[in-house]
């Protein structure tokens, strides 16, 4: 794989920055940011997020809330599109499908491998000027391994004018 961009790689510094991602966060997602969404890593293929079992993230079922398990499963798609699409591209969640495996009742860690398709997706949208729509899956495990949800987020990516 040749090299990401500088302006991928500053990025990537960026959420892997622990302080600094979460000022970032709190800036532009703070409803993520309140329910605890975290970065545990990120590199150039892949991304994987964390949503912890708290008061903040639960349901009255003890388990973690169907809506703070989403944030956390879209942003580690979304953090790999922001970091090659950059503001040259417009990004948009068009669809999301899931399939709930067992209750979460620990933290939660999604993990989304598709840097590559995501990186062919964006510059085939940046080079054509065409919309392109790709659809990631992304698979939350709790710290054991447990698989406790799979979704399916479809993202659209279109060059800006």
């Amino acid at each position: 794989m040749k090299t990401a961009p500088v302006q991928t790689e500053r990025f990537i510094q960026l959420v892997n920055s622990r302080w600094k991602f979460s000022l970032y966060l709190l800036w532009k997602l703070p409803s993520a940011w309140i329910c605890g969404v975290r970065v545990a890593e990120m590199d150039a293929l892949h991304c994987t997020t964390r949503v912890p079992y708290r008061w903040l993230s639960q349901n009255p079922f003890r388990s973690t809330y169907f809506a703070c398990l989403a944030m956390a499963a879209e942003m580690s798609s979304g953090l790999l599109s922001i970091a090659y699409a950059g503001s040259r591209i417009s990004m948009l969640v068009t669809g999301m499908e899931a399939v709930f495996v067992k209750k979460a009742k620990a933290a939660t860690y999604f993990t989304c491998d598709a840097g590559n398709r995501i990186k062919e997706a964006v510059h085939t949208a940046a080079t054509t000027g065409e919309p392109v729509t790709i659809t990631v899956e992304v698979t939350g495990r709790s710290p054991d391994g447990t698989e406790i949800a799979r979704f399916r987020i479809t993202w659209s990516y279109k060059g800006k004018n």
